[in-house]
């Protein structure tokens, strides 16, 4: 018993301090906590990691890439893509060590850019940053829905695949993601726990049938074979366009310990998830059969084909194929919880429009719908709001596939406009020997050329993102994600110089530091 009190001891002693460095953490970066921490390492590994989805997306999203360059594209790409993802994660860690908050680029942006200039581009880090989270979850609810039909063409002949079909799926796991967000807030941390173990293990479920039971190709198919039937002449820039197909397998105020847990997580995630990405992606070009046939196959989804050769079996293709479709759907549980998030920290800041409705955290309806412990809150309202952002996305699909597409590619465009904003003020602030104050991880002398090599890489996977990926262009094929991407950037332009100029003067200050009712309306301040 003296043993067992003391280890309690121990543990609540350490805890204690855990809940010290966040809350100094939170006080640095001059906000309250105002959500629960209830992610550990474990469960935020879990996470981010499952979100991530990478070896399922390489199923997804691997037409892209055999068609621009083929076997070469996939595999050398695959790796291009992994290192520029992890020099990436390696620079985003060093700022979330600095302020391990919801706001995340905003507002390290904030915090990094001149004086100037910090206002403006807090705000436009935050804008590119939540239309790319609001494409992802839109993204997460497609692949299972449109893998959900793809498997309806594979065991009913008959069955004529409609988009509105396919919308009312999106909409059927949408509701699911909702849920999943706001009653099952609370076990959250667990479900995400539970969701890494079938993460790796529906990895072994479909690699080891598919390496036992297809036929293999040659290593030189595997690593040597370039193919082009996308219309473009030049191989180097077929070979970076295709790289779409291989980005977007690559794509925290409630993380306990979180100036330390955050930066490890992030590198964990991109570590076990190239591995596993990687794996498939070898496997799948060893096992691919005839590639025509399956980049043409009638289920939408070159996998599903590959699959059903190698197993000869509608039950096995199927079992195999609904693997990736519901961990995708599980991955859009995070998707949801990212970016309620972050829109929630976006309107405390007062950066969207209504922002003093999407700020709200009820207390009440969260100890209602939950049955958490009264000192916690979720931002309902905001959670809601992105669901209903997404549910509108969704629509888009039944008047046009092309636009749907448009609108989720926003996820890389957004996201990595995000990041390498961030990365480069931070890099600049390097090269000037302005002081940093780091948080207890940063990268010390590789953090140069780490954030040079993560730019780079973000400049190619931006550019390319938005070239379609074959020739001749028409209305169909034609990659609209500029378009769109620029439509809701001005859109967002605009609401900003009418309005939201007057009332965004960066991340608020709310940390008890400064009291609340004595705080002052310079930059990088306002009243709630």
């Amino acid at each position: 018993m003296a043993y067992k009190d003391g280890d309690m001891a121990i543990k609540e002693l350490g805890s204690r301090r855990h809940r010290d460095r966040d809350y100094a953490d939170m006080a640095r970066a001059e906000k309250k906590q105002r959500l629960e921490r209830n992610f550990g390492f474990l469960s935020m590994l879990g996470f981010t990691t499952t979100m991530m989805c990478t070896w399922e997306a390489v199923l997804f999203c691997n037409t892209d890439s055999m068609i621009d360059g083929g076997p070469v594209t996939l595999v050398y790409g695959f790796i291009f893509c992994w290192i520029g993802a992890l020099v990436t994660a390696c620079s985003l860690a060093e700022m979330a060590s600095m302020a391990p908050t919801s706001s995340g680029q905003y507002h390290w942006v904030s915090m990094l850019a001149p004086k100037g200039q910090a206002v403006f581009l807090s705000w436009v880090t935050g804008w590119l940053d939540m239309i790319g989270w609001w494409a992802c979850t839109a993204s997460g609810v497609y692949f299972g829905a449109t893998v959900t039909q793809g498997l309806l063409v594979l065991n009913y002949p008959s069955y004529v695949l409609e988009r509105w079909q396919g919308t009312l799926l999106m909409f059927a796991g949408l509701v699911v993601c909702l849920l999943v967000n706001s009653i099952g807030a609370r076990l959250l941390p667990k479900i995400e726990g539970l969701i890494l173990i079938l993460h790796i293990m529906g990895f072994f479920a479909v690699l080891i049938p598919l390496v036992y039971m297809a036929p293999h190709k040659s290593a030189s198919y595997v690593f040597g074979t370039f193919s082009n039937t996308s219309g473009w002449k030049n191989p180097g820039l077929t070979w970076l366009i295709g790289l779409m197909g291989t980005n977007l397998p690559f794509i925290a105020e409630e993380v306990i310990n979180a100036s330390i847990t955050v930066p490890w997580y992030m590198i964990g995630t991109i570590l076990i998830n190239g591995l596993l990405g990687f794996a498939i992606v070898i496997s799948y070009l060893f096992c691919i059969g005839d590639p025509e046939q399956a980049l043409n196959s009638p289920t939408g989804y070159s996998f599903i084909e590959v699959f059903f050769d190698a197993t000869k079996s509608h039950a096995g293709a199927s079992v195999m194929s609904a693997i990736p479709a519901a961990l995708v759907i599980c991955a859009a549980f995070g998707f949801l919880a990212s970016s309620s998030r972050l829109t929630w920290a976006f309107a405390r800041d007062k950066g969207v429009p209504f922002s003093d409705f999407l700020s709200h955290v009820s207390h009440i309806l969260t100890k209602l719908i939950t049955q958490v412990k009264s000192g916690s809150a979720l931002p309902i309202r905001a959670i809601v709001f992105c669901a209903i952002i997404t549910g509108i996305t969704c629509l888009i699909n039944i008047a046009s596939s092309a636009a749907f597409n448009a609108m989720i590619s926003l996820t890389t465009a957004g996201l990595f406009s995000s990041y390498e904003i961030a990365i480069f003020l931070m890099l600049i602030k390097k090269i000037k020997r302005d002081p940093i104050q780091y948080g207890p991880w940063s990268l010390r002398r590789w953090g140069i050329p780490m954030n040079i090599a993560s730019i780079s890489f973000l400049i190619i996977a931006i550019f390319f993102s938005f070239f379609p990926e074959e020739l001749p262009v028409t209305a169909i094929n034609m990659n609209w994600s500029i378009v769109v991407f620029a439509g809701e950037l001005f859109i967002g332009l605009g609401w900003y110089l009418i309005h939201g100029r007057k009332q965004y003067n960066g991340p608020i200050i709310e940390s008890g530091i400064i009291p609340v009712d004595d705080r002052s309306t310079q930059s990088g301040s306002s009243k709630d």
